[in-house]
């Protein structure tokens, strides 16, 4: 994972979808058992907002941003299944975002906006790494170990991590998802 530079006092967040249980402690034992030396300080999530430098003043205007994005956006429905990897621009091997795309692009999009505004080394891609900077066979190892993974969960909320001295990953902020949902599609009349 791609840190940025930290200056003086500055903190390092996240912004991300974190994967609600029983699914979250299934993917994180996976990631451990597959030997990826982060599996214990990175909770499993789909990522809306890469490690950003913030300087700590700035921290109450991301969280009011962030609550309006909240409340901006409707719950959705994810299904994460079966594997992919970014090889081989990146080592990487994921779980896919097989439903909820739509929902995940629009709250990355809306987060990556104001205090956050920021361009992509890479086209967002929703996704869950289960296997990190590790060798090809071991991210083959991962890629054949959740193959046929299945799981889906609402998505109700999403978390600003704080990256700690200590490497690990903590929730900072939970912004709940209270906007409503759109229609779906117009409606014909048959009278």
């Amino acid at each position: 994972m791609k840190l940025p530079e930290v200056h003086g006092d500055q903190v390092i967040v996240g912004v991300a979808i974190t994967v609600p249980e029983p699914y979250g402690s299934q993917l994180q034992d996976a990631r451990a058992r597959l030997g990826d030396p982060v599996a214990a300080y990175i909770p499993p999530h789909i990522t809306l907002l890469g490690p950003t430098a913030l300087e700590p003043q700035d921290v109450d205007q991301v969280d009011a941003h962030l609550a309006q994005v909240a409340a901006a956006h409707a719950p959705f429905v994810v299904r994460l299944r079966g594997t992919a990897t970014f090889r081989p621009v990146s080592p990487v091997a994921f779980v896919q975002v097989a439903d909820g795309i739509a929902g995940c692009e629009a709250l990355e999009t809306a987060v990556r906006t104001g205090p956050l505004a920021q361009d992509l080394r890479f086209h967002y891609h929703p996704h869950v790494t289960v296997a990190h900077e590790l060798s090809d066979e071991q991210l083959d190892v991962a890629m054949d170990l959740l193959a046929d993974y299945d799981a889906t969960f609402v998505v109700t909320r999403f978390h600003c991590y704080l990256r700690g001295d200590d490497e690990v990953w903590r929730p900072r902020s939970e912004y709940r998802l209270t906007g409503r949902a759109a229609p779906r599609g117009d409606r014909v009349s048959r009278t």
